[in-house]
């Protein structure tokens, strides 16, 4: 099975851009994008079935999960007025589209974030029970130093993307049977999956690593590989593609 994950930061402009047809050549057996930010319903890839999570807010929010295989059941967890989940399960295993709120600037929305991550770790610890999982998505935080560029000398407990709690509820979830699989096949390197658009970031790669596949303990032994796809443009965010023999 191939899993595709992709923050678009607007589903209309990316699809104007073309840059999806370089995720459709990749074949996909599902596609979970995230900040699609509108209220319609397009046919991204022809022949797959479209499952859509919308915000209440326009053009805000929202994720679409896109398979080749018909779910057996199909869920939008708890978070009914951002459309940030949707868990497709499958004969095998569960995959859930995550999209974590971000605190944003002055830290306006961080009692909110801290919150949906309380929320989130009770939906998957209640999920779990019956078949493994794999989450993936844009958690909007970075694990540790190792996932922000070098250079990046203001990194402190206290800015935003770093923030200590946060960090600490991301290894509390992986700390019930969970494995961030990038960090786990690759432990020394720097990777990101996040740019700022501001100063030509991309191009200088100063980024972070905020997109993950976090799976069940026992799906590791089936994963061969795990991948930043950096070279795909059209958000500020990359995919990332992950392997799976079930």
């Amino acid at each position: 099975m191939r899993i595709i994950s992709w923050n678009l930061n607007g589903l209309p402009a990316t699809l104007e851009s073309g840059c999806l047809k370089a995720v459709e050549k990749l074949h996909p057996d599902v596609l979970c994008l995230q900040e699609i930010r509108t209220e319609r319903e397009p046919n991204v890839i022809k022949n797959y079935r479209h499952i859509w999570n919308h915000a209440v807010q326009s053009n805000y929010s929202g994720t679409v999960t896109i398979t080749r295989y018909k779910p057996i059941f199909i869920d939008k967890g708890f978070d009914d007025s951002e459309g940030r989940i949707i868990t497709t399960e499958f004969e095998k295993i569960f995959v859930v589209n995550v999209y974590v709120p971000n605190s944003q600037l002055n830290l306006k929305r961080h009692e909110y974030r801290l919150q949906w991550d309380e929320k989130f770790f009770d939906y998957i610890c209640e999920l779990k029970g019956e078949k493994p999982i794999v989450i993936c998505g844009d958690f909007n935080v970075t694990r540790s130093a190792l996932d922000v560029f070098e250079s990046h000398d203001k990194m402190q407990a206290k800015e935003l993307g770093f923030l200590s709690d946060e960090r600490n509820n991301l290894e509390l979830l992986l700390s019930e049977g969970f494995v961030d699989v990038f960090r786990e096949l690759n432990p020394t390197t720097r990777s990101y999956t996040w740019w700022s658009n501001r100063l030509n970031q991309r191009d200088i790669n100063h980024g972070w690593r905020l997109d993950y596949f976090i799976v069940s303990e026992n799906l590791m032994e089936k994963i061969s590989a795990v991948e930043h796809l950096t070279e795909i443009l059209g958000s500020d965010h990359c995919p990332i593609m992950l392997e799976l023999a079930l």
